[in-house]
């Protein structure tokens, strides 16, 4: 209990603080000092987890086990890593005069805020309290990336609150749906709401109820994950808003939405499982059918970009519904599959949008023709960009090849028709990136040195551990994996 306590009031505490003292000299290392903290909490979280099993605290209102523990170590490792990031970014960002003292305090505040909304919807037990911290987080982020106060800001935060409301609202009505089936064997009461008490029952719920409840839970939750035809938001609230929560969107929120999702898809297939003719179940079947839309239509508008944080916007998409496509599939490789890609895509893409924060800074811009010569303006953001790039499409050694390829030849033997779809995307995606990075990195330049020190470190630090995942998973992940597979499957 002491551990979870610490986990969830450490970022909690920081937001309070933060809005008080957001704005002073030594803020950004009072953010760092609360992520480092939270980041503490989750290690110790999850070191009790792997030697004691699945835990249910606080009066059952929150469960940690191998599936939503190991989210919530990469969510703590991911912000504290942006935090250290954006520790020098925002200060270049004030200096600048983007972003005034109440805009720095309102950052580092929601930026805690932020953090604490995300780790209460991995714990949380009650799927009341769920949907309660999503919609928290939605607002927390609108704040966020309206931050620079310009017209296109505006706009996309707008949009971002509109079209999350409204798809927030349709998770709500799935989530009533499932009380309503649950509460006729739970009773009456929190206990029909309480993720544990429903996955002990799963196979009495009544299947049309659940299959109606998923469909608006998946347009609900889906929309948090940016999957087509919902995800509209996504590339604007990427494009405006601060680099680090470009990141930390990409990064986390996009998980913490899918592992929502996750969560009721165990239900329903359990509730389901009684009434299969033995086929493919529904909730699978619409996984798949969104998860495979989303990487066509990612890899389609990818060549269309102009903007830089655009186009790794569209890749997030691209790679969610990779995500989606492999927990659709289901069994034990699928879902370890993407349980790895949501691990390397978190790492990769925040480290991706690290090293673009600090060429947009320097260029002056986010358009890919006006941003060029990397290597000489500064090596180390040039090949953090350009390694992070060749990560992300799934480049040997990387650890994203090896996630691809087990969704991909799962697909191969479970869902055939599917596999020459992926293919194609992919390689559609690969020469859209790759053809547009090249030249941003290699090409030739008559600007200056960049004049301050990049950080760096957690650019690299992300692509080494995205690296080592590639080489070799160590045993007791491989074996965290597994056991998480096993949950979802």
């Amino acid at each position: 209990m002491g551990e979870m306590t610490f986990l969830l009031a450490s970022p909690l505490v920081g937001a309070v603080v933060l809005a008080l003292f957001g704005h002073r000299r030594y803020a950004a290392e009072v953010n760092v000092a609360f992520s480092a903290l939270t980041l503490v909490a989750a290690a110790v979280l999850t070191e009790k987890v792997i030697e004691d099993g699945p835990a249910i605290l606080l009066w059952e209102q929150f469960f940690v086990d191998s599936l939503n523990v190991f989210l919530v170590a990469l969510t703590a490792f991911v912000a504290m890593t942006t935090s250290l990031f954006s520790r020098p970014y925002m200060r270049i960002e004030h200096a600048h005069g983007k972003v005034t003292d109440a805009g720095l305090r309102l950052y580092h505040s929601m930026y805690q805020m932020f953090s604490f909304t995300m780790l209460v919807v991995l714990t949380t037990n009650n799927l009341g309290i769920m949907w309660v911290a999503l919609e928290a987080a939605t607002l927390t982020t609108v704040l966020l990336i309206a931050l620079y106060r310009t017209h296109a800001s505006l706009e996309a935060a707008w949009k971002y609150f509109i079209l999350c409301g409204v798809g927030i609202a349709q998770a709500l009505f799935g989530t009533i749906l499932v009380y309503f089936t649950s509460e006729k064997i739970l009773g009456p009461g929190v206990g029909a709401l309480l993720w544990t008490h429903l996955d002990a029952v799963k196979g009495q719920l009544e299947p049309t109820v659940m299959s109606l409840a998923f469909v608006f839970l998946m347009v609900g939750y889906g929309t948090k994950v940016g999957l087509v035809p919902l995800h509209n938001w996504l590339p604007d609230a990427h494009a405006e808003g601060p680099t680090p929560i470009s990141a930390v969107l990409s990064g986390l929120l996009l998980n913490v939405a899918l592992y929502a999702l996750i969560r009721f898809k165990v239900i329903t297939d359990g509730a389901l499982l009684a009434a299969s003719d033995g086929g493919i179940p529904f909730a699978s079947r619409l996984m798949m059918g969104f998860g495979l839309l989303s990487v066509v239509v990612a890899a389609c508008f990818l060549s269309r970009q102009k903007d830089i944080k655009r186009m790794f916007a569209y890749s997030s998409i691209e790679h969610m519904g990779l995500i989606t496509f492999a927990f659709g599939m289901g069994g034990p490789v699928a879902s370890f599959a993407g349980l790895l890609h949501m691990t390397l895509h978190s790492l990769t893409k925040s480290a991706i949008f690290f090293a673009v924060g600090h060429a947009a800074q320097k260029a002056g811009t986010q358009m890919m023709d006006e941003i060029r010569g990397l290597m000489q303006i500064n090596p180390t953001v040039g090949w953090g960009l350009m390694l992070g790039t060749a990560a992300i499409l799934g480049m040997p050694p990387f650890g994203v090849f090896a996630s691809e390829f087990l969704i991909l030849t799962t697909a191969i033997a479970q869902q055939p028709w599917a596999a020459p779809i992926l293919l194609f995307a992919l390689g559609v995606s690969f020469a859209a990136i790759f053809g547009k990075v090249q030249p941003m990195v290699f090409g030739e330049t008559t600007a200056k040195r960049l004049p301050h020190p990049p950080a760096l470190v957690p650019v690299f630090t992300h692509l080494s551990l995205v690296l080592m995942l590639g080489l070799y998973t160590p045993p007791y992940l491989a074996d965290w994996y597994r056991q998480a597979a096993r949950l979802i499957g």
